[in-house]
């Protein structure tokens, strides 16, 4: 079905991935849905999606509604008569009424193992709970979140240091090769959807700011997980006397403890903090509104002797 008429929906960098793959193989969308400008940057000032930014270079008409409940883009999209429409992090809850216009449905590009991970993080969970592996799913959207059968999955192993934004990245080009890989199968009807198992399924919530606190009281290597995975939104970080100090970058420093929080060596070694179990070298640090810098440099810049972190 080379003639297919496409709709893609989507909004930030992980999206923009998968409409350039889809652009260059030559899936060219007649409508690109992304959220309206943002206000962004210190100034605030109203900031395009990478999607969009992508979509005008390539000529794309680009739609921006606020919401997908009002009846009058819904019937703007049912005259357009769309063979499939695409999703990747779009950002916006498609109404069943929507889910029900194109004639192959709704096909979503998730960056997890469903059902393992449905929801909003779904990279972020993976590494917090010390998943050896994650992967892109190409589902058929239906109403309930992240429960519909899947057409495609293809996996990738999570190294030992990766951070949320390093895995992204993978994950997003791999999405983009899947998708462009099985879209033909998938319009010609040659792959079927298969169901998945909600007994297994597990959830990824929204991140919020407060979720990234580090709790020196936990183990060094579930800390280590939490700094990965937070890089770099919203970014792990502790207190330090009344003020908030980012943490961007540790290692678990084998064969040391303390009392949780307590800093065990400050130097030109770099500073190493005690956990509830264990211990965590910091390597790359921010205090608000200075630039990052390693952890050497942070001990030399703060007297850190006797000192507790929070």
């Amino acid at each position: 079905m080379s003639a297919a008429t496409i709709l893609f929906a989507g909004t930030p960098e992980f999206a923009r991935v998968s409409l350039c793959a889809l652009v260059d193989a030559g899936y060219v969308p007649v409508v690109v849905l992304t959220q309206p400008d943002r206000p962004a940057g210190r100034g605030k000032k109203l900031t395009a999606s990478p999607v969009k930014v992508y979509a005008e270079s390539q000529d794309i008409d680009i739609w921006q509604p606020a919401t997908l409940k009002d009846s009058d883009v819904v019937a703007k999209i049912a005259e357009l008569d769309p063979d499939i429409i695409i999703v990747a992090a779009y950002g916006l809850i498609l109404p069943q009424v929507l889910l029900d216009i194109p004639k192959l449905g709704c096909l979503n590009v998730h960056a997890s193992l469903l059902p393992r991970w449905r929801g909003a993080a779904p990279i972020q969970q993976s590494i917090l709970n010390g998943d050896a592996e994650t992967g892109i799913c190409l589902m058929q959207m239906e109403a309930g979140l992240d429960t519909g059968p899947v057409y495609a999955s293809a996996a990738t192993p999570i190294a030992a240091d990766e951070t949320s934004g390093e895995l992204h990245d993978r994950l997003a080009a791999l999405g983009g090769e899947l998708l462009v890989n099985k879209l033909d199968d998938i319009l010609d009807g040659n792959l079927e959807a298969l169901p998945q198992d909600d007994a297994v399924a597990t959830y990824a919530g929204k991140i919020r700011r407060q979720d990234a606190a580090i709790d020196w009281d936990c183990d060094a290597e579930d800390i280590h997980r939490r700094i990965r995975a937070y890089n770099p939104v919203p970014g792990a970080y502790f207190d330090l006397v009344g003020e908030s100090v980012k943490c961007w970058k540790a290692e678990v420093a084998e064969g040391l403890a303390g009392h949780s929080g307590k800093i065990l060596e400050a130097g030109k070694a770099g500073i190493i903090v005690a956990c509830g179990t264990g211990a965590l070298r910091l390597i790359d640090l921010q205090r608000p509104g200075k630039k990052r810098v390693t952890g050497a440099e942070f001990a030399a810049q703060v007297n850190l002797v006797g000192k507790r972190l929070g």
